[in-house]
């Protein structure tokens, strides 16, 4: 039997153990979260609140909550996400060996993304490992890959949910995934970080649903649209590759 932790805060472990019960059991209301952990409704629904913030939860329309992204890749990421890697981490080298720059490969979750694998280039000057990183989807080149595999609906639904602080021109997005959608490819221009400009394209799994994005990435200084038109087919190449070892 486990002890509790000498100096547990409270906070945390309702907020733990309301997670819990959104994955192994479903749905909640504010008035069952109450009462399941003996605290007032108000408190229940700034808890609630706060897992919707994070993706551990979302809320319908009926106003009960299910568990969120973050809950539902849990119980598959260690499977999906380790035989995305494995499938991926061969091609990615052949593919820096060949353009001699890093390799970057990412998942979605919600309005982010983060970075499973990283191959960094030999040379002096080059991207370094974003392996673990987390960053906002829209601004990231795997993120935008990903986020055009979705609908303009799914999109709106999507960032409708942000919070105040985390609002963007969506406008302005629709129009950058619809350009990504004809041409396959999504190009980052210092949109991430300054001096560093970056080239995407989806992995998709057996039912050609994109699952990752695969990146190559680059300093500024050496960055030309002509060498984007020499690189295209090597990465285009490689996420068909990966895609084709997940089917």
């Amino acid at each position: 039997m486990k002890n509790p932790p000498a100096y547990g805060v409270t906070s945390v472990d309702h907020a733990l153990r309301l997670a819990v019960i959104l994955q192994v059991e479903g749905p909640l209301t504010v008035s069952t979260a109450a009462e399941r952990l003996g605290v007032a409704k108000s408190t229940a629904h700034r808890l609630l609140t706060t897992l919707v913030y994070r993706d551990f939860a979302v809320q319908d329309d009926a106003r009960s909550y299910h568990a969120g992204p973050v809950l539902e890749l849990a119980a598959t990421a260690h499977t999906r996400t380790g035989a995305i890697r494995a499938a991926a981490l061969g091609p990615m080298q052949a593919l820096v060996d060949a353009v001699n720059e890093t390799v970057n490969l990412s998942v979605r979750t919600g309005r982010t993304i983060r970075f499973i694998a990283s191959v960094e280039s030999r040379q002096t000057l080059r991207v370094s490992s974003r392996e673990g990183m987390v960053l906002p989807a829209h601004r990231s080149t795997g993120g935008l890959v990903m986020l055009a595999a979705l609908t303009d609906e799914q999109i709106t639904t999507l960032y409708d949910a942000a919070p105040p602080g985390e609002r963007i021109d969506l406008s302005e997005l629709r129009a950058e995934l619809k350009a990504i959608r004809r041409s396959g490819i999504a190009i980052n221009l210092e949109r991430t970080e300054r001096g560093l400009n970056a080239i995407g394209h989806a992995i998709t799994d057996a039912a050609g649903a994109t699952v990752a994005a695969l990146s190559v990435s680059m300093p500024s200084v050496r960055y030309s649209p002509a060498r984007v038109r020499r690189i295209t087919p090597a990465l285009t190449a490689t996420a068909r590759a990966i895609s084709t070892a997940l089917s």
